[in-house]
């Protein structure tokens, strides 16, 4: 299925499948791949557009993944996905290998955290003709939210994601091939991240459009003091609030409830437009 099919009305709506023992919100849950199966039906049903699938966890002081087991978890799931459901298939990789299995399985992106950095990561997806998604991160995974430290965190993030960008056109990556995450809780502190919504706008000025991941993130503890479990509201209004901004693409665990906040919140900057217009 293409990613043409968004909607002008409503962001895209990515659901998170980890099929990791270790991720931060459902690790383990998910490893079983009859378990996982059940859970893309789920989210396809809950009307899921996309289902980014996950073999390596990213949170703060995970352990690496060899290529071959991240290869294990992903790939032939990635070919039942695609046997069953008509839903668009995400891969969320930093491996080139793992990149190259995926695109040839059937997956439609590759969403990596560093942003196609890894040698041999841009040749990759450039000789396919998968989306990519370009995330921002300030250090690694392991280290990322020891001590974070921006003078500007929107104009820094950006000129990055725009670095990365560029650098996928020469490589010939097509533009309409390429979205840009800003890295929520990617080595960021709490105001770190509120900048960052806050500035979505600043963002979509660089011509490309948004994925913003910020489902059940510790900024939801850090901010409400709530457990992993108890922050769908949070989530929610906060992927209201990116969509809202211009996010084409928002990434979540809870996908009715998600999908329902952005329409709306889609829906109101539309009717906005059209006001602005008017005048």
């Amino acid at each position: 299925m293409s990613f043409d099919k968004q909607s002008k009305d409503c962001p895209l709506v990515m659901g998170i499948l980890n099929v990791t023992p270790d991720s931060f919100s459902d690790g383990g849950r998910y490893i079983d791949p009859v378990l996982a199966m059940a859970r893309v039906e789920e989210m396809v049903a809950a009307g899921a557009d996309i289902i980014d699938i996950g073999g390596e966890s990213t949170r703060p002081g995970a352990p690496a993944v060899s290529a071959a087991d991240e290869l294990e978890r992903v790939i032939p799931l990635v070919g039942q996905i695609c046997e069953r459901f008509d839903v668009m298939l995400s891969v969320d990789t930093s491996k080139p290998a793992v990149m190259r299995s995926a695109i040839e399985a059937g997956a439609g992106m590759i969403n990596d955290v560093f942003a196609l950095r890894e040698p041999g990561a841009v040749e990759a997806v450039a000789g396919s003709s998968a989306q990519v998604c370009l995330m921002h991160m300030q250090g690694e995974p392991r280290t990322m939210q020891e001590n974070p430290v921006y003078s500007n965190v929107v104009a820094e993030v950006g000129d990055f994601l725009l670095a990365r960008a560029e650098a996928c056109l020469a490589a010939g990556i097509g533009r309409d091939r390429i979205f840009l995450d800003p890295g929520f809780g990617f080595g960021k502190t709490l105001a770190h991240n509120l900048e960052l919504m806050a500035g979505l706008d600043k963002l979509l000025e660089l011509g490309f459009p948004l994925s913003v991941g910020v489902s059940r993130k510790s900024m939801f503890g850090a901010l409400l003091g709530r457990a992993v479990d108890e922050r769908l509201a949070g989530s929610v209004a906060m992927a209201a609030i990116a969509a809202w901004s211009g996010a084409s693409i928002i990434r979540a665990h809870d996908i009715a409830e998600t999908k329902d906040a952005v329409c709306v919140a889609a829906a109101l900057r539309g009717a906005r437009k059209q006001i602005r217009n008017k005048t």
